[in-house]
């Protein structure tokens, strides 16, 4: 039963440290998403405008004049 009145306390204090390193742990970072920005750089989330294709007038799409046979 002593030994009780000793592993209780010590049980509680641990587990206090624990949950104020975890709680440290989230707070500075270092379950920050690694795998998330290296992927993101290879999403094509690019959208060709019009503005950007005004320089081609083919309608019938037909290939570019330096394409065709000669």
């Amino acid at each position: 039963m002593e030994t009780l009145y000793l592993l209780i306390p010590i049980s509680v204090v641990l587990v206090f440290l624990i949950a104020l390193a975890f709680w440290w742990s989230l707070r500075s970072g270092q379950f920050d998403d690694m795998e998330g920005p290296a992927y993101r750089i290879l999403m094509d989330d690019d959208r060709s405008s019009p503005a950007a294709n005004s320089g081609d007038d083919r309608q019938d799409g037909a290939p570019p004049a330096d394409l065709r046979d000669s």
